[in-house]
């Protein structure tokens, strides 16, 4: 019985550390939308767009957030419930924001690159 326990936690423990590595590492996402899902984070967390590009988040949480820019001035884009806020990403570089309410649980970047001549 002790040895089922043990196998038992085990393979619980395996599973709990694979579900969070997978989410520590993310890869951008080319797309200049962000949700803010009901969870306290910013979906996706990594984004890349051209340089120029208006990137919009949207608040689909219950609760307030907001999109403070680090790298930007530390401008503070407030988003209410069922909100969006825009903000156009005008140098390349990665452009690195948190959630001002919520920093510990609400981080993301914008990686912005050269655009693309036709």
């Amino acid at each position: 019985m002790t040895h089922l326990f043990r196998s038992g936690a085990a393979g619980l423990l395996a599973i709990w550390l694979a579900a969070c590595s997978a989410g520590a590492s993310q890869e951008p996402v080319a797309t200049n939308q962000v949700d803010l899902p009901r969870s306290y984070r910013f979906d996706p967390e990594v984004i890349t767009v051209p340089v120029g590009t208006t990137v919009t988040w949207t608040n689909h949480d219950e609760f307030t957030h907001s999109v403070r820019l680090l790298d930007d001035g530390g401008q503070v884009l407030q988003i209410g419930r069922g909100e969006s806020v825009s903000y156009t990403f005008d140098t390349v570089g990665t452009h690195r924001y948190d959630c001002s309410f919520h920093p510990q649980d609400m981080k993301g970047s914008v990686i912005v690159t050269e655009s693309s001549s036709p």
